[in-house]
Formats: structure tokens, sequence, C-alpha cells
């Protein structure tokens, strides 16, 4: 079996992680795959929705099917551990089957609080990181700059 690559984009809010993540699964549409784009609170949402109601293996299947899945906004909310428990399945399923491209604004050695316990953090990380391409991205946010620029304008202006 060939195994799949997976991207990591890292960095603060603001620098272009997402407008990334879009434009590559874009190209991955335009390449003929299959791409499916979430965020990681929204993924979680609905797994732990489907697991009430007896139906998570079906809702499941949503993010295992796809060529190519995009888990934005990893880190910014902490997970508790059953939805923690919820992403390991979604990442350890996807081992080696499909690529996961995911965005967030914690480092590695982070995880560990996001998913509210080091030794799940790290077997999410294993997985992960197995084949990855990890891409750093440092700056100042492109949101913040443009709003400064407008105000500084105005201020200048006036």
């Amino acid at each position: 079996m060939q195994a799949k690559a997976n991207v990591a984009l890292l960095g603060p809010p603001g620098v272009g992680k997402t407008h990334i993540a879009v434009a590559l699964a874009v190209a991955a549409c335009r390449a003929g795959f299959t791409v499916y784009f979430t965020s990681l609170d929204d993924m979680v949402r609905h797994l732990t929705a489907a697991d009430a109601i007896g139906r998570l293996a079906r809702k499941l299947h949503t993010y295992l099917r796809p060529n190519v899945l995009v888990i934005d906004e990893v880190g910014y909310q902490p997970l508790e551990r059953t939805q923690a428990n919820l992403v390991f399945q979604v990442i350890s399923k996807r081992y080696e089957k499909g690529s996961t491209l995911l965005t967030s604004n914690k480092s590695f050695g982070e995880w560990g609080q996001v998913f509210g316990d080091e030794v799940l953090a790290s077997a999410i990380l294993d997985r992960l990181l197995h084949h990855c391409d990890v891409v750093a991205i440092n700056g100042p946010s492109y949101r913040l700059k443009n709003r400064l620029t407008a105000i500084d304008g105005q201020a200048d202006v006036a």
C-alpha cells in the first residue's frame, strides 16, 4: 500500500493557514481527488451527535471516504476526552489510507492541552506525522495588519 501524504500548516491566527488549506483543497479537487473541508469543532460536534443516536460508524464514513480531509482550526478550543477519542478514531482510520491536511495555531508540543491527554495527543501525532509535511507560517496577522493600515491611514488624513 502506498503511503498517503499529510500536511500540517502551523502558525498564529491571521497568517493565512486556512487560505492556503482552501487553495490546496481546490487544487486537489481540480486534480480529480475527493475533498472534505471541516473545522475541528464542527467535525467533533457532528461525530458527538451521531454517537449519541447510535450512528457514529455512519458519520465516521463522512470523514474517512474522501481522498483528502481538511481539518481547520485545530487547537482553538480544547476538547473533552470523549471528543479527543473521536478525533483519534478519524486520524487512526485514515492512517495510510487518505491524506489529511490540517491547520493549527498550536505547536505540536501544546496538543496535549488541546486533546486533554498527552498520550492521546502523542498517538494522534504519531499517525499524522509519519507521512507529513509540516509548514510553519510566522508573521503578523493579515487581518490585523490591514486593520492597522486602515486606522493609520485615517489618522494621517485627520
